[in-house]
C-alpha cells in the first residue's frame, strides 16, 4: 500500500461524500446553513481523517484520527435519520445510503481493531 488512496475504506467513504452531496442538493433551501451543511461536513470528515491519520508516524495518532472518522460517520448516520424523519429523503434513498454507511462503519471498526493489535 503506497498511499491512503489505496485504502478501500477511503475510496468507499469518498464515494459516500459524493452521494451525500447529490442527495442534499434536493434539501429545502432553508436547510442550507443547518442540516445540509452539517451532514456534508460530517461526511467530508470521514475520508479526510482517514487520510490525515495515514500520514502520522505512530499507531496511536492514526487511531485517534480513525476514531474521529468513525465518530463523524455516526454523526452523519444520525443526520440521515433526521433527514428521513423530516421527509427530505425517501425510504429507498435512506436505505441505500444507510447500508453504504453501515458497510463503512464495519470496515472502520475492523481497521481500528487491526491497528490496535499492532500497537
Amino acid at each position: 500500500m503506497n498511499t491512503f488512496r489505496d485504502l478501500l475504506i477511503w475510496q468507499k467513504s469518498m464515494t459516500l461524500v459524493t452521494e451525500i452531496y447529490q442527495l442534499t442538493n434536493s434539501f429545502p433551501k432553508e436547510e442550507i446553513y443547518s442540516l445540509t451543511s452539517q451532514i456534508r461536513r460530517s461526511s467530508i470528515s470521514i475520508p479526510s481523517n482517514i487520510a490525515e491519520g495515514y500520514g502520522r508516524d505512530r499507531n496511536n495518532d492514526y487511531l485517534r484520527f480513525l476514531n474521529i472518522s468513525i465518530s463523524s460517520l455516526f454523526e452523519m448516520q444520525t443526520q440521515l435519520e433526521i433527514s428521513f424523519n423530516l421527509k427530505y429523503i425517501n425510504e429507498v434513498q435512506f436505505n441505500k445510503i444507510n447500508e453504504e454507511s453501515r458497510e463503512i462503519e464495519r470496515m472502520l471498526s475492523a481497521f481500528i481493531r487491526k491497528i490496535k493489535q499492532r500497537s
